[in-house]
């Protein structure tokens, strides 16, 4: 009997490209669909956008759950284990559950004629079935990547979240904003409701979004947000209010963007799956997520965060800014090589007082050359150190950092998860 180790093993070998490799469409997985006959039972979210993703389905999880509804939640990638990716209840699936999903989703394959799926289509299946076998109230599942050809969108969804369209993926998506938020857009459907979290959305999601017949609510027009240092409030559609709201667990001035997203769903999905005001509250204060600014306390302090791209980084040197002061800002830096690492990097410049550059041993990783060629090259300011890999870099910094200093680990989730994983296995 295969274990969960074997399964994984397994799905990376099953597509030339392995584990991290990339091909989009929709034609193989909605064969193996198709022989697997898979229904929608219950109420479908599907969250989409370049930054904001994870912060939106965790709001949503959390309040659906406060609210008393079985949630099933599809994310990726995980941190630390696959089974993070899966969540029933808000709890990772067990080995045995996600095993025996994937052992069916193995027999379909087969039976669709040894067909070659990707890791992300033959999870996303696999997914689906354990939530179906879990009979989940409400499903919230996440792009993998882009929208219109990726696994999730062979489901139809009940509400569409779009998080917010930046340069990333550029290979893949294309090399404008308006490339990139028409492939976002693709998870749109005519007759049913979709969110925007971004104020000015590229015209292409616009268009696409009226050539559908798709009911479009964008962040500023039909739902938004205002507060004090207290407490925020939402407004939407037809004088929709929700005031008094205690500011989110996450942390971030995009934060309210991707919450007043989140209660724009709540409304549109209302009548199927009503909330009341105290599930908002506690979901709010309550939601959890791994590796977004994620603060630990201590001396020194430490923050982890999988920023990546221009956009996410620029939110990053934000709440950076916000913190106080510290005596130095020592990062300890990971990234993959097709990033565009001197524009994600350029939002830190003056910040950071020693750069602890990581190659990541990855097919996609960025040397340590690479790195300090950029941060040389940008005029970024700092010392430069360099180091084999995450882990050495972080270890570094630990010896080194004094009590008032801050320790940022960033740039990838193979960064961050190589850290986190070392911190939680200390004694």
């Amino acid at each position: 009997m295969k274990t969960l180790s074997d399964w994984l093993e397994h799905l990376e070998s099953l597509h030339p490209k392995g584990q991290g490799g990339i091909e989009l469409g929709l034609d193989r997985v909605a064969c193996v669909k198709a022989v697997l006959q898979q229904t929608q039972r219950c109420p479908l979210i599907i969250v989409g956008g370049t930054n904001g993703k994870g912060s939106t389905c965790a709001y949503l999880e959390a309040i659906y759950t406060a609210a008393g509804y079985r949630v099933g939640c599809y994310t990726s990638p995980h941190l630390l284990d696959y089974n993070e990716r899966v969540r029933i209840a808000k709890a990772p699936i067990d080995d045995e559950t996600l095993c025996q999903a994937f052992a069916k989703v193995e027999a379909a394959r087969q039976e669709a004629g040894n067909v070659a799926l990707t890791y992300f289509e033959f999870g996303t299946l696999a997914a689906w079935e354990a939530f179906a076998a879990a009979q989940v109230d409400v499903l919230i599942l996440e792009v993998g990547l882009g929208g219109r050809l990726d696994a999730v969108n062979i489901y139809d969804a009940d509400c569409t979240v779009v998080t917010g369209i930046a340069l990333d993926h550029t290979d893949w998506l294309g090399s404008t904003r308006e490339a990139i938020g028409f492939e976002k857009a693709g998870i749109f459907r005519s007759g049913t409701a979709a969110i925007c979290a971004d104020p000015e959305p590229p015209q292409s999601l616009l268009d696409h979004a009226a050539a559908m017949g798709t009911d479009l609510q964008v962040l500023g027009r039909d739902f938004g947000y205002s507060g004090d240092k207290t407490q925020w409030a939402y407004w939407g559609r037809d004088d929709q209010r929700r005031s008094g709201l205690a500011y989110p667990a996450l942390r971030g001035g995009c934060q309210l963007r991707n919450a007043s997203a989140v209660l724009a769903v709540l409304e549109v999905l209302n009548e199927r799956l009503p909330v009341s005001m105290q599930a908002i509250h506690t979901g709010l204060i309550k939601v959890e997520l791994p590796g977004r600014f994620q603060v630990l306390q201590g001396r020194p302090l430490v923050i982890l965060d999988v920023a990546h791209n221009p956009q996410a980084v620029s939110g990053l040197a934000a709440n950076l800014d916000e913190m106080g002061v510290f005596d130095k800002t020592i990062a300890v830096v990971g990234m993959l090589g097709d990033k565009d690492i001197a524009g994600a990097l350029a939002a830190l410049r003056g910040k950071i007082d020693v750069w602890l550059l990581a190659g990541l041993d990855v097919p996609r990783g960025a040397s340590v050359e690479m790195l300090a060629g950029v941060v040389a090259q940008a005029n970024l300011g700092g010392n430069v150190e360099r180091f084999a890999s995450p882990l050495a870099a972080f270890a570094h910094a630990v010896k080194h950092a004094g009590e008032n200093d801050r320790i940022l680990v960033f740039g990838s989730f193979y960064t961050v998860a190589a850290v986190l994983r070392e911190i939680k296995n200390r004694p």
